[in-house]
């Protein structure tokens, strides 16, 4: 059983550390302390992970990110720029994400309703529930320490 992760971009960005840096890779290009622990629970519990940003939309790690930004999908005065949901559905067949047997979101609630319309599969959502983003870190830490998957 294939299982995809979507986890969530951050607002914490490589070119904040290095405002001189050109063009990364998704892989590189997020640095926060929730990315980072979603990332390496994706690496040891699924087969594949994309972020889903609010400007790029689904994004895999080798995929590259031109410049620094800042959109996320409930900025009402950059809504031109926010990704569409006809955009996010192409994004899906094209890079085959509907194909995956298992796909479990990192994400928070606001990302609901785009990975909802856009994902065709069912989508486990194990962080939800939580009180804040200090036990949502708390749960991935402490999942990838005992090497035991949240659902």
């Amino acid at each position: 059983m294939r299982t995809l992760a979507i986890i969530p971009c951050g607002k914490k960005k490589i070119w904040d550390k290095y405002t001189n840096l050109g063009p990364v890779n998704v892989n590189e290009a997020y640095i926060g302390t929730y990315h980072r622990l979603s990332k390496q629970y994706a690496n040891q519990f699924c087969d594949q992970w994309v972020v889903l940003s609010g400007l790029h939309g689904y994004m895999l790690p080798n995929e590259i990110i031109p410049a620094n930004y800042d959109v996320t999908f409930n900025m009402k005065d950059k809504a031109e720029q926010i990704i569409t949901l006809e955009q996010l559905n192409k994004q899906v067949k094209r890079k085959k994400l509907d194909c995956f047997d298992r796909v479990i979101a990192l994400t928070g609630k606001k990302h609901m309703p785009y990975i909802e319309r856009s994902i065709p599969q069912a989508v486990e959502y194990p962080l939800l529930g939580t009180k804040g983003i200090g036990e949502v870190q708390q749960k991935l830490k402490r999942a990838i320490q005992m090497n035991i998957p949240l659902l």
